[in-house]
């Protein structure tokens, strides 16, 4: 290995993502700015602890309240100006809001640290009433709420045994009740990470009985085809013997031609049970062309664009780290959006981009409401299929109104693998496929 030509390589490559990520905070900031709640939205549900978006900012609120009035206690005490105070309300201030806009995950044992932190400044210039004993309380049914009871154990004991420290050297009054506090936040913080542990176990369970239902259709569709072929060929097996006979020793070709006629009724019957059976896992015919990919959205916008509609494309970034399972579902995301924009708002403009950075894929489809069209969510199955697209590879979609019109936002990351249901789904078909073209002697 060249280690001479290995390192800038790296090196560019470290400072590619530190651009993109630098150029997300600021465009994460920008709409932290105008839509503060459905920005603390989407990072919620990226965090994937599955709370809802009033309890955090619930808990950020407490946060930034007990820091300020703790803060302002010691202004009034004479301790300001002091760096001691304003660092501990910076520190705090930290874990709330500025996690969102540069989407940092919560890490238990970071957010635990810089709290203890920032509460030991605080505690270090004592007021009378001290609030800032409550920021350890919030912040340990937070953490307790979040990670495994042997963590959040831990780092409870910790503040307390903060709490016991200044306590003891006589800069807080009212130990006991404060311990009990932390406690009471710690059983507070199980109980919801209990809660939410029986949500995901439900999950499962919903998840086994969903494939457990699936696996019986299946089985139920597999023999069904196998009625439909056995019954039907041996039928018709019977009706061609009939008419060979026929002509062979008696020459009756009218007696052929109702058997024969009579083995084509039924041929065509089976066909199309056949059909209908097969059809309940996909109502398509197999392709036999390969399926589109990331270079060949030009030409479905350029088909767009020779059909009337006004599209501004643009695709950015190394098209080599796109693999075929990723090109076919960005393409199937652009023309699923361009012909919901065709069909619900015709006259409008579209915009369609596509960047594709180092460790994901971003596409964005806006466009502009013309008068008279209709801002409402869509009910068909166009959004809920291309979510369902995106969820085997690991992405997420969003779709919704965007300032004067309408966007669909999709991530997709470039490590994305198809799980083993789809391959599985997948196989199903392939034995449906074969079942279908047996001979007579294999399938009796």
């Amino acid at each position: 290995m060249n280690v001479t030509s290995a390192t800038p390589e790296a090196v560019g490559q470290a400072l590619q993502e530190l651009r993109e990520w630098l150029h997300e905070a600021g465009v994460r900031s920008r709409r932290f700015v105008r839509n503060p709640v459905r920005e603390y939205r989407r990072w919620v549900e990226e965090t994937g602890f599955d709370y809802p978006v009033s309890m955090v900012v619930l808990v950020d609120v407490m946060l930034y309240t007990f820091s300020t009035i703790a803060f302002a206690q010691r202004v009034a005490a004479g301790y300001f100006p002091g760096s001691l105070a304003l660092a501990a309300l910076l520190i705090v201030y930290l874990t709330g809001p500025p996690c969102v806009v540069l989407n940092l995950p919560p890490r238990p044992v970071l957010l635990a640290s810089m709290t203890m932190a920032g509460v030991a400044l605080f505690l270090m210039q004592p007021v009378p009433l001290d609030v800032a004993p409550l920021i350890l309380i919030v912040v340990t049914g937070e953490v307790a709420a979040i990670t495994r009871t042997s963590v959040s154990t831990i780092i409870g004991l910790g503040m307390v045994a903060e709490i016991m420290f200044f306590g003891y050297v006589g800069h807080i009054d009212g130990l006991t009740w404060f311990t009990l506090g932390i406690l009471f936040g710690w059983f507070t913080g199980q109980l919801l990470n209990y809660q939410r542990r029986y949500l995901y176990q439900e999950r499962d369970y919903q998840e086994v009985r969903a494939l457990q239902a699936a696996g019986e259709e299946r089985r139920r569709i597999a023999r069904e085809v196998h009625d439909v072929i056995a019954h039907s060929l041996s039928v018709t097996l019977l009706h061609v013997t009939a008419a060979r006979h026929a002509l062979q020793t008696d020459r009756d070709v009218d007696e052929a031609i109702d058997a024969l006629a009579d083995a084509e009724r039924l041929g065509r019957q089976a066909m199309a049970d056949i059909r209908r059976t097969v059809g309940l896992l996909d109502g398509h015919h197999a392709p036999q062309t390969p399926e589109p990919g990331l270079d060949d959205i030009e030409d479905l916008v350029s088909d767009f664009l020779r059909a009337g509609m006004a599209i501004d494309f643009r695709s950015e970034g190394d098209r080599g780290q796109v693999s075929a399972a990723l090109g076919l579902a960005l393409y199937r995301i652009c023309q699923e959006s361009l012909a919901n924009i065709a069909k619900h708002a015709p006259g409008a403009q579209a915009q369609v981009r596509i960047m594709l950075c180092a460790r994901h894929i971003d596409v964005t489809i806006t466009n502009t409401l013309p008068a008279g069209a209709l801002l409402r969510p869509g009910r068909g199955m166009g959004i809920s299929g291309m979510r369902q697209r995106l969820a085997v590879l690991g992405g997420a979609l969003t779709a919704g109104p965007h300032d004067d019109g309408w966007q669909v936002s999709a991530r997709i990351p470039t490590t994305g693998q198809m799980p083993c249901i789809a391959a599985a789904e997948q196989n199903l078909r392939s034995v449906l496929l074969s079942m279908t073209q047996k001979t007579p002697q294999e399938g009796m």
